[in-house]
């Protein structure tokens, strides 16, 4: 997705999120994605987790 944007693209983007929120918003900001990206992953992976656990509990009632 990003893979086009280059090193030019995000300092860019850094300079623009600096100038917009400011040095003392920024970390706030940061740490607040890294929470929700945190999150997001290990909802992913829970729900992964319950589907596999879903599949082998029907392989398991079939070979019954």
């Amino acid at each position: 997705m990003f893979s086009n944007i280059g090193v030019p693209g995000l300092i860019l983007i850094l300079v623009l999120a600096l100038i917009i929120f400011g040095p003392k918003k920024l970390p706030e900001i940061g740490r607040a994605f890294g929470q929700t990206l945190k999150e997001f992953k290990k909802s992913t992976r829970e729900l992964t987790e319950d589907v596999i656990e879903d599949i082998q509990d029907e392989k398991e009632k079939l070979t019954k």
